[in-house]
């Protein structure tokens, strides 16, 4: 869900009245592709949308903050409702900002909200040749092969928390370059960082916010400062603090492409989380600046409407606003080789924009993956049935949602810190952990009724699902196991962790990891850490070595799920054909069967039990002779054999195959 950014956003008391806000359909649109900076070294062209100015001039600085104009050019008005201007000569490395008059008021400086590079704190844009951005080979960088998406298995990571403790033993901390570094070792040896992220053997790294944001002043580098990047600014260049120099607009994006590349050369690709849901600023942001009011939905009283709880919502059923979503991620993708994409609050777009978004992103990337919260946080003016909501998913196209229902069916309510889930011994939660693995498809042995959330199926395909406990959002696991579990001990803790992990590796839909999840990972009990300092933020990779068999049983389990395609099916059929559960268990326990032959497996069959309860029980196996590959937790010789009646111990997972 959306986090409860306490960014002291001041609430606009700018109106619009009914009849200005229907005006916003009889705006001009512009259908070209040429709307921010068309640079070359003999001319740059410069154009921007905003229909309602009576006059609109750009201007050019030496610096990206401070100083006085060198130039103020008036601009020419041009078709469907833009501004032009044409400067001939090389304009490389200069900033410039526009503004317009509407109303006879002359609105603030502000970079276009197409700006591809700019300067300190995102103020002005800069213009810049972006082929002298390319890393050495950039033109011979390709993703690493991936099929399905239900091969995915996604790890979210911040790129500050990857590097900044010393414990990372990585160079450039906090920065892109930390996460391109080879050959980093916390001080007992053991690999950090990259070599980490691929000695786990995750296919995916969804990275947060890294677009040029608003919350931290890349003036100030030595200050302590954090944010998870939710707070848009300048959505098509990346943030200024992660590099090495955020006051050279070309500095940042060398540097983010250059992590791109050295992730795609480790065999890992790089999905962005993208939040074109709200912007930071409101009645001040970029866009509104040019166009009051067009880009964000109104309530009924005329103001800003709120569904995300950030103070505004953009409207991205209109058409500009729809054609620069879709072009900012279409620009991601070619020029930065992005792999997928995570929308935030995805909720509050509408289904139209995001299967228009999925439909050219396929085009030119059939492997493309697309991901977002299928949820918002708060009403919208845009009826439900028209958004890309967790209920209208079977609307979306190749388009997934996270799902809460097994997250919370797993570990307890994010919303009720103390509230235990199955895997913390919490009666009936079976319906609703059983709901996710079958990736919210619809399966006859599911009952919906007793589902926590969910009363009906809402995915027609797995791959409409992402599987998980948790993420940046909320308590981490571990920490929510210690608050809702304090009875238990560490040891007995370990366990539930253990098994949580297992029931996202071993469910069908595309599995997702909260980054550090793997080595028990705490933010010493902060639930909401989007601005807390590094003390709670940053991975302390010392806890790889504390904690190195959850780090190993985990990495095991992730070799598995790629080495069994029974696990990840691709169609729904094929899991209510190839899955059912075992109907006479226990109380807190599932288990069930899987007909790997069927889906293409070297199993011939597969029986997982989750014993969620207290207490161990004892299982009978089904008819067969059956290898043990994991027992209670643990992994065993690729030969070890199982008697007839298994020993299931509380809070446990264990795999057998035939």
């Amino acid at each position: 869900m959306k986090k409860t950014i306490l960014f002291l956003l001041i609430m606009s008391s700018m109106k619009f009245s009914k009849s200005q806000s229907s005006a916003f359909t009889n705006y001009p649109i512009y259908s070209g592709n040429d709307l921010g900076l068309v640079y070359s070294k003999a001319s740059s062209q410069f154009r921007i949308w905003s229909p309602e100015a009576e006059a609109a001039q750009l201007l050019l600085y030496r610096e990206g903050n401070g100083g006085e104009p060198i130039s103020i050019i008036d601009m020419e008005k041009s078709e469907g409702g833009t501004w032009i201007s044409r400067i001939a000569g090389d304009q490389q490395g200069k900033f410039y900002v526009f503004r317009v008059r509407i109303q006879k008021k002359w609105m603030d400086e502000v970079p276009d909200p197409y700006a591809r590079s700019v300067g300190m704190n995102g103020k002005r844009a800069m213009v810049t040749d972006l082929t002298l951005t390319d890393p050495t080979g950039w033109d011979k960088d390709i993703s690493p092969a991936f099929l399905h998406p239900t091969d995915a298995i996604i790890y979210e990571l911040h790129i500050r928390d990857a590097s900044i403790s010393n414990s990372s033993g990585i160079t450039h901390k906090g920065k892109f370059l930390g996460l391109a570094e080879k050959g980093s070792r916390y001080k007992t040896g053991l690999k950090t960082g990259l070599d980490h992220l691929k000695e786990l053997g995750v296919t995916h790294i969804h990275i947060l916010p890294a677009y040029d944001f608003y919350s931290v002043d890349e003036s100030k580098p030595d200050q302590p400062q954090y944010n998870w990047g939710y707070d848009p600014l300048n959505y098509n260049t990346p943030e200024g603090s992660y590099s090495s120099n955020p006051q050279d607009g070309a500095v940042r994006i060398r540097e983010f492409k250059k992590m791109i590349q050295t992730f795609h050369k480790n065999g890992l690709r790089i999905v962005m989380d993208v939040v074109y849901n709200h912007t930071m600023l409101t009645e001040k942001s970029y866009f509104n600046q040019l166009v009051p009011g067009y880009y964000y939905r109104q309530d009924k009283k005329g103001g800003f409407s709120n569904a995300t709880a950030c103070g505004n919502e953009i409207a991205s059923e209109r058409y500009m606003v729809r054609k620069f979503m879709l072009e900012s991620v279409l620009y991601w993708v070619k020029e930065y080789h992005v792999d997928g994409f995570r929308f935030d609050l995805m909720g509050v777009h509408d289904i139209e924009t995001m299967n228009l978004i999925s439909e050219e992103l396929h085009a030119i990337r059939p492997d493309i993956l697309i991901y977002g919260e299928g949820w918002t946080a708060g009403a919208s003016p845009l009826p439900d049935s028209l958004r890309a909501l967790k209920a209208n998913v079977s609307k979306l196209d190749r388009i997934a949602v996270f799902s809460d229902d097994i997250r919370d069916g797993i570990k307890g309510s994010v919303f009720e810190h103390e509230d235990k889930g199955f895997v913390s011994g919490k009666p009936g939660m079976e319906e609703s952990v059983k709901f996710g693995i079958v990736a919210s498809c619809r399966h006859p042995q599911v009952d919906y009724t007793k589902v926590n959330y969910s009363k009906s199926p809402y995915a027609k395909e797995p791959y409409q699902t992402i599987t998980y406990c948790e993420c940046h959002d909320n308590h981490v696991l571990w920490d929510k196991l210690k608050i809702s579990a304090p009875e238990a001990s560490t040891a007995q803790r370990k366990e539930m962790h253990k098994l949580a992990l297992s029931i996202i590796l071993t469910a069908q839909g595309i599995s997702f990891l909260h980054a550090g999840t793997e080595f028990l990972r705490t933010k010493k009990g902060v639930e909401n850490s989007f601005d807390a300092p590094d003390s709670i933020n940053a991975i302390d990779w010392s806890l790889k070595s504390k904690n190195l068999d959850i780090f190993k049983y985990v990495k095991g389990l992730i070799r598995m799920r790629k080495a069994h395609p029974a696990f990840r099916m691709m169609h729904s059929d094929e899991i209510r054909e190839n899955l059912h559960f075992e109907e006479q268990v226990p109380p807190g326990v599932i288990a069930f069967t899987l007909n790997g032959a069927a889906a293409g497996d070297t199993w011939k069959k597969i029986f997982v039990v989750y014993n969620g309860g207290t207490e161990p029980i004892a299982l009978p196996l089904p008819s067969g002779k059956w290898h043990a590959k994991i027992s209670n937790n643990n992994f065993t010789g690729s030969k070890h054999k199982s008697q007839s009646t298994i020993r299931v111990n509380a809070s446990s997972c264990s795999v057998y195959y035939q």
